[in-house]
C-alpha cells in the first residue's frame, strides 16, 4: 500500500510541474518580442516589447496630438491573455509613473481602462480594467 501511495503522489507532482511549465509557454507564446504599434490622425503610440521571462519589459512612447509626448519604459507581467505593468515615462522633464493594462489578442495590444486610486497611478482593481481601447496596438515590424 505504501508503494501504491508514493508512486501516486510521484506521478501527481510530475504531473503539475508539466502542466505548469507548459501554462508558462503558452502566456510566452501569446505575446511576442517586437514592436507593437497604432498610428492615426496625429494620435502615434509604440511599444517594443524587448524581453519577455517572469517579468515583460519594453519601451513605449506615447503622442497624442496636441499633448505632450511621454517617452519611456514598460515592465510588467501577464496574466493569461492581461500584460500589466508600470510604465515609467518622461514627460516635460519630470518623471511619472502609472499602471497601465493591455489584452493581448490576436496580434494586438488592446489597452485596458479602470477605476484609479487617489493619485491616479493604479487601478483600484485589475479584476475590473475595460479592454475598451478605440487605438490597438498592432504587431509591426520594428524598422517601420
Amino acid at each position: 500500500m505504501k508503494k501504491i501511495i508514493i508512486i501516486f503522489f510521484a506521478l501527481a507532482s510530475v504531473i503539475a510541474c508539466k502542466n505548469n511549465s507548459e501554462s508558462e509557454t503558452d502566456q510566452k507564446t501569446i505575446l511576442e518580442i517586437g514592436c507593437y504599434a497604432y498610428k492615426n490622425d496625429g494620435d502615434e503610440i509604440k511599444m517594443e516589447i524587448t524581453d519577455i521571462n517572469e517579468k515583460v519589459t519594453g519601451n513605449l512612447d506615447i503622442f497624442y496630438a496636441e499633448k505632450d509626448a511621454n517617452q519611456g519604459k514598460f515592465v510588467g507581467t501577464l496574466h493569461g491573455d492581461k500584460l500589466i505593468g508600470v510604465y515609467t515615462f518622461n514627460s516635460e522633464g519630470i518623471t511619472s509613473s502609472r499602471e497601465m493594462a493591455f489584452l493581448v489578442q490576436d496580434n494586438q495590444l488592446i489597452e485596458g481602462f479602470g477605476d484609479l486610486n487617489e493619485e491616479g497611478t493604479k487601478f483600484k482593481d485589475v479584476n475590473s480594467i475595460k479592454y475598451t481601447s478605440t487605438m490597438p496596438l498592432t504587431k509591426v515590424d520594428c524598422n517601420n
